[in-house]
């Protein structure tokens, strides 16, 4: 983001604040699944979302039209993670049958699969695609990060993790994060076999990681660990700017949490299937949304709608349906 920090406010400020955070509400709802939803993931430049559920099945949504554009079943593999590549009807995913080729190339347009991905031994529990690059990254329990290029089925590097590992590239693909152990770890993406260029801690807290995520300007990270804490540190220093605190969950659950497009909000879900946001600015709670759900819901906020000034776009998932917040 460019500007001076005043400028860059003001330009927030008309976009998104506290308000607008606590006006949202639910614009669409879709309850047709058999299973919890894992995981989801918003197109970077089109309407689209991807979701996968627990009923073996990745559905495909046009939220601008507030329709379910595809539903594709994974009976045989099962399904986890989903990340779309930079096309909106190709995706990435993580199986819950057959950890050898537990990471597909599937092309949801006509349902086929371009390529498998050979080389983790357990459950995948981390993918993080580079926006600029043909490259993903994926983390296992099987203590294991591997590398990849979307163009071949072998992975292209290996890093060892003594523990649950959490992965994420920056916006640019010029760093990827690896988290593990209470320390983010700090990689030049072209240069990572030198190792970490750069260590932060995260107060102490050695649970085990769940996602790690960059803000979408790059200055701000996140950290949610399995305990219910969500670190935000400062991407360049280091320096751990806040916690935020919900109930802790368990080892078979994600406890997921979001920036806003343009990074001065927090989103999180909790062990008690609330949800809340904090303002990264004040660190003050600023809304939450109280849930008689016992799992954490999954969360993903649509990139860059606000800098539009078009519709901000929430989409929030709670055990059997999907509902896309708007305000």
């Amino acid at each position: 983001m460019g500007g001076s920090q005043s400028e860059r406010e003001d330009k927030v400020s008309l976009e998104l604040n506290e308000e607008i955070i606590q006006s949202m509400e639910v614009g669409m709802a879709f309850r047709d699944y058999n299973g919890r939803i894992s995981s989801m993931d918003f197109h970077k430049t089109s309407s689209y979302l991807v979701t996968a559920s627990d009923d073996e099945s990745i559905r495909l949504y046009d939220v601008a039209t507030a329709s379910c554009l595809k539903t594709i079943n994974s009976k045989k593999y099962g399904v986890d993670l989903v990340c779309f590549t930079s096309h909106p009807t190709t995706v990435i995913y993580s199986s819950k049958n057959g950890w050898d080729e537990s990471l597909r190339l599937l092309s949801l347009h006509d349902n086929k699969y371009l390529r498998y991905f050979k080389g983790h031994h357990d459950r995948v529990v981390s993918l993080s695609l580079c926006s600029r690059k043909e490259c993903f990254i994926s983390g296992s329990l099987d203590r294991t990060v591997l590398l990849w290029d979307q163009r071949a089925e072998k992975c292209q590097g290996l890093l060892r993790a003594q523990g649950r590992p959490a992965t994420a590239y920056d916006e640019q693909g010029l760093v990827f994060a690896i988290a593990f152990g209470g320390y983010i770890r700090m990689f030049d993406a072209r240069n990572y076999e030198k190792g970490p260029f750069d260590i932060f801690s995260v107060g102490g807290d050695t649970s085990d990681a769940n996602v790690v995520k960059f803000s979408n300007d790059g200055r701000l990270m996140l950290l949610t660990t399995m305990d219910g804490h969500i670190h935000v540190l400062d991407s360049f220093r280091g320096t751990l700017l806040s916690t935020y605190n919900v109930k802790p969950v368990s080892s078979n659950s994600t406890l997921e949490a979001s920036f806003s497009p343009e990074g001065m909000f927090v989103i999180s879900g909790s062990g008690d299937g609330s949800v809340y946001s904090w303002s990264v600015r004040s660190g003050k709670e600023v809304a939450s949304w109280m849930s008689t759900e016992t799992e954490p819901p999954v969360i993903k906020w649509a990139p860059g709608r606000s800098r539009n000034s078009v519709i901000n776009t929430l989409a929030i998932s709670r055990r059997k349906q999907l509902k896309v917040t708007v305000n």
